[in-house]
């Protein structure tokens, strides 16, 4: 016997949806899903279970709507012109001109300002960016920068020179290190110069010898003549020397005239304040200064007292070479330096004169030359100076001489 079992489907009709729901989205149990505030966002979205809620990070992520979806956003990146909140998106600035960036101040106000520019020696170890400042760093050593500039950093020197260049300058932090070639053609003779000397050809091989003309260093291109670039200096230099040694002969020879001037002047009133003095002649050419002779004879002394100041000038060489001397030789300290002091001289024009081979004479010789320069003011000069030894071979007697 057959038998026949009946299956019963029995259909369970779902909950009602509560229309008063703001998400609009339910549960599997049918229950209403939560919505996430402003400033929150989804953790977990609804499905089996209710949604779960996080706050948004300050700075970091945002959410401006309620939602049971959507997760925290996170915060655009811009220059600032207001700046992100948990309920609100970064208010970004427009941007500077360039070589500005965007100063933010307390987080809410912003302006545009200059970057700051590396100076030679410094290099920029933060370039200038839309929201950064330069940072500026000086180059250390091995390093250099030879521009201004708020982005370029500090390259490295360069390390040595070619065996076939020669160090001019070292690296600085201002400089690279400058290399100059050993054989440069300025120092080369040019090609009119019969004196030039060619250069050697190199011994050609047994391969060389047999190849064609068109391999070989004879057919070689000449090389680049730049001798003709460095004419005007040499004719600039040329002209500074030649200008410099007129001004020079002009020089010596308005202080010579001048000197005989004073020499002549005090000769004339030397002979007018002394009524022997006379000059004789003869046919033989000799000159005899008869007042030079009487001027240290005993039977002379008064009178020589009532004639006029003689000029230091008027010495004899020998004599002018013996207190120079006595000058160059220092005692206790006092040699010409301090008798330059002691006749009104600067340290300067006195460190001028120890700067030539016979500083004693270059005094001298200059003060000779000026108002007044006569052996009493030399004399009380030295006097000054505690040098007797000098005075007296001023003083001294001079021994008579004759020009012929």
């Amino acid at each position: 016997v057959c038998g026949f079992s009946r299956i019963i489907i029995i259909s369970i009709p779902p909950a009602p949806r509560d229309p008063s729901c703001k998400s609009g989205r339910f549960t599997s149990l049918g229950d209403c899903c939560a919505l996430c505030p402003q400033g929150y966002g989804v953790a977990v979205p609804c499905g089996s279970s209710n949604t779960e809620c996080e706050p948004c990070r300050e700075n970091g992520t945002f959410s401006s709507t309620s939602s049971a979806t959507e997760p925290c956003q996170p915060c655009s990146r811009c220059p600032v012109a207001e700046a992100c909140t948990p309920t609100r998106d970064t208010v970004c600035a427009p941007q500077c001109a360039p070589s500005h960036y965007l100063h933010v101040e307390n987080g809410s106000s912003s302006q545009c300002l200059p970057c700051q520019v590396c100076g030679q020696g410094y290099g920029a170890v933060t370039p200038c960016g839309p929201m950064d400042n330069t940072v500026c760093q000086r180059c250390p050593e091995g390093f250099y920068s030879e521009e201004k500039s708020d982005s370029a950093p500090c390259l490295p020197c360069r390390l040595e020179c070619h065996e076939d260049e020669v160090m001019i300058r070292a690296c600085s932090p201002v400089s690279d290190t400058l290399c100059m070639d050993r054989e440069l053609q300025i120092l080369k003779r040019t090609e009119g110069d019969p004196r030039k000397e060619h250069p050697k050809k190199p011994p050609l091989s047994e391969s060389e010898g047999s190849a064609s003309p068109s391999n070989s260093s004879e057919f070689l291109p000449p090389l680049p003549d730049n001798s003709k670039n460095i004419i005007p200096v040499y004719c600039s230099i040329l002209a500074a020397v030649v200008v410099g040694l007129l001004a020079y002969v002009a020089f010596k020879c308005w202080n010579t005239c001048k000197q005989k001037k004073q020499l002549a002047k005090a000769r004339a009133g030397e002979l007018g304040a002394s009524p022997e003095g006379e000059k004789l002649h003869s046919d033989s050419g000799v000159f005899l200064d008869t007042h030079s002779l009487q001027e240290h004879h005993p039977l002379n002394k008064g009178k020589a007292h009532k004639a006029e100041p003689r000029l230091y000038s008027s010495l004899p060489p020998h004599k002018q070479e013996e207190v120079e001397q006595l000058l160059e030789i220092s005692s206790h300290g006092k040699d010409w330096r301090c008798l330059a002091s002691q006749l009104g001289y600067e340290e300067e024009a006195i460190d001028t004169f120890g700067r030539g081979e016979a500083p004693a004479h270059t005094l001298l010789s200059d003060w000779a030359a000026k108002e007044g320069a006569t052996l009493e003011a030399l004399c009380a000069a030295l006097a000054g100076i505690e040098r007797p030894d000098v005075v007296e071979n001023l003083t001294g007697p001079a021994e008579a001489s004759s020009v012929v």
